[in-house]
């Protein structure tokens, strides 16, 4: 009953007219940068960072509002897959393989608006999840000391590069390098300056919201510079929407669908790492296995519109679990979510729902009262939204500089900030050339000074004995649940990421 109190708090804090209006507005961004290829919800969130810091939202609001674009890139996602074959960000990918036969099939608008029902009900038994498991992470978190934080956090960069990483080393080497970022500034407990060279601006360490605007967004307009290819996306006036609502047919064959794969995905998106991409593949592959006893998967049928959007979105609710609960993120979006909540000086973690509970209680009110808003907006929105393709990105990467540029310079009135995000700008630009994740980056920025704060209380409580990072049962777990999630995607990730393949590949490949 404690539960559905503090839920009931939560709705109280969430249905105020500010915060109403401010899911609305997210939901409604959100699902214009989602549809928009190229962008997806990790650039869609970091954008709109400085746009939350400039209005002076407190930390409910902000996430809020941060939150629900979330949710709504999720959903966006699909539009582009379904009209274009180009999946809006990467867990929509597995859309295109039966959202795409179905729009050239005349159904156009029949599998949009399944798509949308089908994110709805994986984001909606996502919140669900939330609700009941994230208080009993926060009672196992409880029991964590120095060390065993040391270890989730190696755990959360061992497992990072996911099951579907193209290179293991790749994302290995990006977290070092996050890592080191961490240590520019004063040592916190020798007070001398590391990293800084003599430049005072850098005595408080590199600003984590400077690097990832840097990192997403502006790296995003240089890579627009270099191909310079202005016009989006004729080919969405090739397909017409149609008939906006699918039958009822179609619904009650796709619901055991839709329930089974929002379960898949939501264990998708706790596990740290694994995320909405490895959520929407398993549960379209493991649907297939399951039902495709014809062989219509790949050729428009339904089933393979709900599984995976389904699948993803149930993904995106599971991710923000280990970030409430333990201060780690599951994904790279709720990366640059954490980014935010430490930025408000607010600590996520077991204490986050004791301490900061109307925070909590609020966000979780505005997740279900954002999921109803994407319902509703996106079925009878959908023609507006499939306009929004048609924007050249010669006029929408100015924009993204434009906000880039003003958010950041507002949330800190330095020109020296607005430098570093050039300079974090250029170093994504260059990084995504040589396919380096970013993701690793801003985790190991965010977390590296905790975990080296838990490593040296740890080792100094037990005076200089390093065997005390091995010292209880919950340490020795989770270093064995690191080992794992570090050699599994060397072991099986081949495996997968063929599999991947062949499923973008079956029908035809998928445009970059």
């Amino acid at each position: 009953m404690d539960l559905f109190a503090s839920l009931g708090d939560g709705f109280a804090i969430a249905l105020t007219w500010q915060n109403l209006l401010l899911a609305l507005l997210g939901c409604f961004l959100g699902t214009i940068m989602g549809a928009l290829p190229g962008l997806g919800p990790s650039n869609g969130v970091a954008i709109l960072i400085p746009l939350a810091f400039t209005m002076g939202l407190g930390a409910t609001p902000s996430l809020i509002l941060l939150t629900s674009v979330y949710y709504g890139a999720m959903y966006g996602g699909r539009i582009s897959s379904i009209l274009l074959n180009i999946p809006g960000d990467e867990p929509a990918m597995m859309t295109c393989l039966d959202g795409h036969p179905m729009a050239k099939k005349g159904l156009a608008g029949e599998a949009l608006s399944l798509s949308g029902i089908a994110s709805f009900i994986g984001a909606f038994l996502a919140t669900w999840g939330l609700i009941l498991l994230a208080p009993q992470l926060v009672k196992i978190a409880l029991l964590f000391g120095p060390a065993e934080y040391f270890a989730l956090f190696a755990l959360a960069f061992m497992t990072l590069g996911g099951v579907s990483s193209t290179n293991q080393a790749k994302s290995a080497f990006a977290a070092a390098l996050g890592l080191g970022l961490a240590t520019i500034g004063v040592d916190t407990q020798t007070g001398v300056p590391r990293f800084t060279f003599g430049e005072v601006h850098l005595y408080d360490g590199l600003d984590f919201l400077v690097a990832i605007v840097g990192l997403f967004a502006l790296s995003e307009v240089f890579i627009f510079l270099e191909h310079r290819h202005g016009g989006s996306d004729a080919d969405g006036q090739k397909i017409k929407v149609g008939k906006l609502y699918p039958p009822l047919s179609m619904i009650r064959e796709t619901t055991p669908t839709m329930l089974r794969t929002s379960v898949l995905g939501f264990i998708a998106g706790v596990l740290p790492g694994a995320g909405a991409s490895l959520g929407s593949f398993i549960s379209y592959s493991m649907e297939k296995r399951l039902v495709d006893k014809d062989g219509t998967f790949g050729t428009g049928d339904p089933r393979g519109v709900a599984a995976p959007e389904a699948g993803n979105n149930a993904a995106a609710g599971g991710a923000l679990v280990p970030m409430l609960a333990l201060g780690v993120p599951g994904s790279g979006t709720t990366a640059v979510l954490l980014a935010v909540l430490l930025a408000l000086n607010i600590t996520p973690g077991p204490l986050l729902f004791t301490q900061n509970p109307d925070v909590v209680w609020g966000l979780i009110a505005a997740l279900f009262i954002a999921n109803f808003m994407l319902l509703a907006m996106n079925i009878p929105m959908v023609g507006l939204f499939t306009r929004v393709l048609m924007i050249p990105s010669r006029i929408l990467m100015p924009i993204v500089a434009m906000v880039s540029f003003v958010g950041i310079y507002g949330i800190s009135g330095s020109t020296f900030d607005l430098l570093v995000m050039i300079g974090f700008g250029v170093m994504g630009w260059v990084l995504r050339k040589l396919d380096v994740p970013l993701v690793p980056i801003i985790l190991g920025t965010l977390l590296g000074n905790s975990m080296e704060n838990n490593l040296r209380r740890a080792v100094t409580i037990d005076n200089g004995n390093w065997w005390t990072l091995v010292d209880s049962p919950l340490s020795i777990g989770l270093w064995a649940i690191a080992i794992i999630g570090f050699l599994l995607p060397l072991l099986i990730g081949g495996k997968v990421r063929k599999g991947m393949k062949q499923r973008r590949d079956e029908e035809g490949s998928i445009t970059d």
